[in-house]
């Protein structure tokens, strides 16, 4: 897809985000890889009423090429495209219910929701949760670095999902079954769910060559 209908679908996905409930006001970003640099939407942005041809442009420094400022969470983005080749796309969201599992104490940091499903660990399989800092502090790009390279989504504590994906398609799907599963969890706290075992992980990850 070239640049013009990358920024289109940038588009239809936020507003599909909005009118599910999954974005509010001008809460949460989505960002695509270009060969020459990568497109993320503006600060302040509603994802609702999002505009192709304002949507921020980066280079590869996080320099702004056109369009309107990007997102002060822009390193967010950028932290993950440079530990992981072969992501195409990130959503990061401040939907309910992971934003809720991300304010519970006693959070196993390593993999803060347990593999209730095979879905989710076919999506995203293990979940670090960041330690938290304040939106817009460069540490948090960091603390990502340190773990984008072996997860393709983390969970930012007291915040947020940032998600990533092969292309926008697939990070879209993968955070909307965050999300469920982050539902599940929340339903299932404190009645002992049964969870996948190690052996199902396995075959898991065997049958469907994952890499997450």
């Amino acid at each position: 897809m070239n640049e013009s209908g990358l920024r289109e679908e940038i588009c239809r996905c936020g507003a599909s985000l909005y009118e599910r409930g999954l974005a509010t006001g001008s809460s949460g970003n989505i960002s695509v890889r270009l060969d020459d640099g990568w497109l993320l939407t503006p600060t302040n942005a509603c994802l609702g009423r999002l505009d192709p041809a304002r949507l921020s442009k980066l280079d590869w420094s996080g320099n702004l090429v056109s369009g309107d400022p990007a997102s002060k969470e822009a390193f967010l983005h950028r932290a993950m495209y440079e530990e992981r080749a072969g992501a195409g796309a990130i959503v990061h969201l401040h939907s309910t219910h992971s934003a809720a599992v991300s304010c519970m104490s006693g959070l196993d940091p390593c993999d803060c929701i347990p593999p209730l499903t095979a879905y989710f660990v076919m999506k995203i399989g293990k979940l670090p949760l960041v330690p938290y800092h304040r939106p817009g502090d460069p540490k948090l790009g960091e603390a990502i670095r340190g773990l984008a390279g072996r997860h393709s989504a983390v969970l930012l504590a007291n915040h947020g999902p940032v998600v990533s994906g092969k292309t926008l398609e697939s990070a879209l799907y993968a955070t909307e079954e965050l999300e469920e599963t982050a539902k599940l969890f929340l339903l299932l706290h404190g009645m002992n769910p049964r969870v996948l075992t190690s052996g199902q992980i396995a075959e898991l990850k065997r049958v469907f060559q994952l890499d997450n």
